[in-house]
């Protein structure tokens, strides 16, 4: 039978690390925290949970710190989670993995809380599930280095980091470690979405923007998965910067590059909305364009299997936002019909 190990990297995660520990633990055959420097009861916590904990001197490397744990833990199977995440489901695939000849990388479902007024979840997939030898690169947002197939497992993991309280945690980490990257990798597409990502959820709409372009006019840019993430996410910015005709003319390139992303067109039905409520003398030609754009998103349904996905803007909240438009435009029966259609 091949041997399991949860593998986790964790620091002062001493109101999480229980959380995470105890959803897994009854699936794998073990579990090793290597510590980066906590001052908090994080060791002791994760030891009484049963796990193996052992310590590293931090050097502002993740790739660095996960590829000493998986040295570590030594399994023919490595689950590698963050002490912010928790199995929510899949406990059963896990157990199986004994079973199965490490020749494939699995993917696992993350979903991630945040707060934008309400509590929301978006949807990625990404690469957690490695066979034993299986190593990272890169000093932040790491990958794993492998040539190997990547199969999708039937593995549910949440994430609560990206709400407010943990953010002000961390709050300047990831842009500092970022930055560096991108100044030994100016061309690297996938740091720069990372940096906008990073001052998208802080709320620095100008650094957003600014990363978030200099991404998009990298060559291999366009061709990545995340693309459509990108194309939302800048124009959210550049919506929140007021920069609407910019905005507009941005989006009408992407429509069918982002035809299939349900949180492309959700932004977008936003973006013209935001641009009517300052320009009240455009919005007769707008409205049109507003409703198809979240019309688009009802069309298209949820779509969690997308990078950045945020559940909802295939469905209700799509269908909120038209209801609202329908009785601002005095079609009261269709938002009626659009709200007992999307009830929740």
């Amino acid at each position: 039978m091949a041997s399991t190990c949860l593998v986790v990297i964790a620091r002062d995660e001493a109101a999480h690390i229980e959380r995470l520990l105890r959803s897994v633990a009854p699936w794998v055959d073990r579990m090793l925290v290597l510590d980066t420097g906590s001052v908090d009861a994080t060791p002791a916590l994760a030891a009484a949970c049963g796990a193996r904990v052992e310590r590293f001197t931090w050097c502002n490397d993740f790739s660095a710190a996960r590829n000493q744990a998986l040295t570590l833990a030594g399994a023919d199977w490595h689950l590698v989670l963050d002490a912010d995440e928790w199995l929510i489901e899949g406990g059963e695939v896990l157990r199986d993995l004994r079973q199965l000849t490490p020749e494939f990388v699995g993917s696992i479902a993350l979903e991630d809380q945040f707060f934008d007024g309400a509590l929301r979840h978006s949807h990625s997939r990404l690469s957690r599930v490695l066979p034993g030898g299986v190593r990272y690169a890169g000093a932040i947002h790491e990958q794993p280095q492998h040539g190997l197939p990547i199969r999708a497992l039937a593995i549910r993991v949440g994430h609560d980091g990206y709400l407010p309280e943990r953010l002000a945690a961390k709050r300047g980490r990831n842009r500092h470690l970022l930055e560096q990257a991108l100044a030994a990798a100016p061309d690297d597409a996938y740091l720069g979405y990372q940096l906008g990502k990073d001052a998208d959820v802080y709320e620095d709409f100008e650094a957003a923007e600014a990363a978030f372009a200099r991404a998009a006019a990298q060559p291999d840019a366009q061709t990545q998965a995340w693309w459509p993430d990108l194309m939302a996410r800048r124009l959210f910015a550049l919506k929140k910067l007021k920069r609407h005709d910019e905005a507009m003319s941005l989006a009408e390139g992407q429509l069918a590059r982002c035809a299939d992303s349900p949180d492309f067109f959700f932004v977008l039905g936003d973006l013209l909305l935001d641009c009517a409520a300052d320009a009240p003398e455009r919005a007769e030609g707008l409205v049109p364009m507003i409703e198809q754009a979240w019309l688009r998103c009802l069309e298209l349904g949820e779509r969690p299997d997308l990078p950045g996905a945020v559940a909802g803007r295939g469905s209700h909240l799509a269908a909120h936002n038209l209801a609202l438009l329908f009785e601002g435009t005095g079609r009261s029966d269709a938002a009626e019909q659009l709200r007992r259609d999307y009830a929740r």
